[in-house]
């Protein structure tokens, strides 16, 4: 992996890349004109950092998503609310953020405990008419978004449980382990639904075929786990890449002048057997662990494909709109660190392609975007009316003119750190429980788009800070501690 063309090329990622992509004319309005309304199909892929071939990553194997953005539009700076699985995942299905009468409690986030259940996004749906299912991991509590589904939400076996390994070996070591963790990889010779994103993909299809008899519309969510920790994927899948050519991280050093509050030990890697209590892993492992990834990025691209197979074999393609998000973006060894947690665009960047009826193909953009947008956008494509308490915006006016003037800032939070990001800068501030600021962060990414030197503290950027920092004062004024 080359870490600056990562950010230049996937982060950063060329706009439109052709010229002015415009919906077509009335398209969408005759799909929304028939007695059905257009179906959803719902793609959520767990710790997925836009490393892909549409995001520019060409030593990725991921066919069946570049497919997907080849047919639709994809958004090269999409950023999550909060670079952890439960938070994350609860604000955008209720389409706010937090605010001063709403608690955060990072990964453990409940949108029904902790937000007093919001209106949901596929409840909306499901009020609107919608037959709706969840499959595999939508919210990060199945229970959570209650009323949103028309059946009970469903996992597979071995998701979870025993972190899904298939070797003996390591199904021993995850036994005997306090919290039933084994190695941070695995690669078994088994078929693709020994695993349960296999089987999530097997559900998922068995549902379509079941809803394309409906007379109702679907909004089908299908949620992937991988590349989620353990990287645990089938041989076949390991074997796309050369484990003697993947790269290290071009900057596995802390960034210059940052503050202690931007660097984290990693606890969700560490905890996994064989990986050292404390200080960095050795090269050898990182590159087994980002053989790992790759290898499960992969293998859910192929689950992808065969769900988005069947879609187009049953007829359905012409009349669904298929969004697919990661809900956070992840770290390969970028800053000292891996997993997430972090307030460094690595962690709040994910991928995000949107297919529509009636739209052109193979659109990008560079505007910026939010996963609160992802709510009040799938309402206007299906013609559903905007429930009151969205704090998104639509985009898409992106989707018709990927070059239209678009937000000046958008804004992510983890623990006591709020970051807010224009389109050339990133500033970020951390607090004690008193209000107090305890540290802050700034990086200039048209000259340091890998976010390497934190230039807060440099005199000559005084006034930068104060207008940021007066920004970002305005949007937390709501946030309890």
């Amino acid at each position: 992996m080359n870490s600056s063309s990562y950010s230049r090329r996937g982060f950063l990622g060329a706009v439109g890349q052709g010229a002015l992509a415009m919906a077509v004319p009335g398209a969408l309005a005759a799909a929304q004109g028939k007695t059905k309304r257009p179906n959803v199909l719902f793609i959520a892929v767990d710790d997925l950092r836009p490393e892909l071939r549409c995001y520019g990553q060409n030593h990725i194997v991921s066919p069946h998503i570049d497919r997907l953005a080849q047919d639709g539009v994809v958004f090269n700076r999409a950023y999550c609310q909060s670079p952890v699985c439960g938070a994350s995942r609860a604000s955008l299905l209720s389409g706010i953020r937090a605010t001063r009468d709403r608690s955060f409690r990072g990964y453990l986030h409940h949108a029904d405990r902790d937000w007093g259940a919001p209106l949901s996004l596929p409840r909306h749906f499901r009020q609107n008419g919608y037959y709706t299912i969840s499959n595999g991991k939508i919210y990060h509590h199945r229970d959570d978004g209650k009323g949103s589904w028309s059946v009970p939400a469903w996992r597979p076996k071995g998701e979870w449980g025993g972190r899904g390994y298939l070797r003996p070996e390591n199904m021993a070591i995850a036994q005997a382990a306090e919290r039933g963790l084994g190695p941070a990889y695995e690669c078994a010779d088994v078929e693709d639904s020994a695993y349960a994103d296999g089987k999530t993909a097997d559900k998922a299809i068995s549902d379509l075929r079941r809803l394309e008899k409906m007379d109702d519309p679907f909004f089908l969510a299908v949620g992937f786990v991988k590349p989620h920790l353990p990287f645990n994927a089938p041989k076949k899948y390991w074997d796309l890449y050369d484990a003697d050519k993947i790269d290290l991280a071009d900057n596995p050093y802390r960034p210059k002048d940052a503050p202690d509050a931007a660097i984290h030990n990693w606890g969700e890697l560490r905890a996994y057997h064989g990986i050292p209590e404390k200080g960095p892993v050795t090269d050898e492992m990182a590159r087994k662990l980002i053989h790992g990834y790759y290898a499960c990025t992969s293998y859910t691209d192929a689950q992808i494909g065969r769900v988005l197979d069947e879609l187009d074999r049953l007829g359905l393609r012409d009349d669904t709109i298929v969004v697919l998000w990661g809900d956070h973006g992840w770290n390969l060894g970028e800053h000292t660190l891996w997993c997430k947690h972090c307030h460094f665009q690595t962690s709040l960047i994910a991928p995000l392609v949107v297919r529509a009826p009636g739209f052109q193909k193979g659109i990008k953009t560079d505007a910026l975007t939010e996963f609160v947008d992802i709510y009040p956008t799938l309402c206007e494509l299906a013609g559903l009316s905007r429930p009151g308490h969205l704090e998104g915006r639509s985009f898409v006016p992106l989707m018709k003119n990927p070059n239209a003037s678009w937000k000046e800032a958008i804004y992510s939070r983890y623990q006591r750190g709020d970051s807010v990001r224009t389109d050339r800068y990133c500033y970020t501030e951390w607090y004690h429980k008193d209000g107090k600021r305890r540290a802050r962060m700034l990086f200039d990414q048209k000259l340091d788009p890998d976010e390497n030197v934190n230039i807060s503290e440099r005199p000559e950027n005084a006034d930068l800070v104060q207008e940021l920092s007066k920004e970002l004062h305005k949007f937390r004024a709501g946030y309890v501690y």
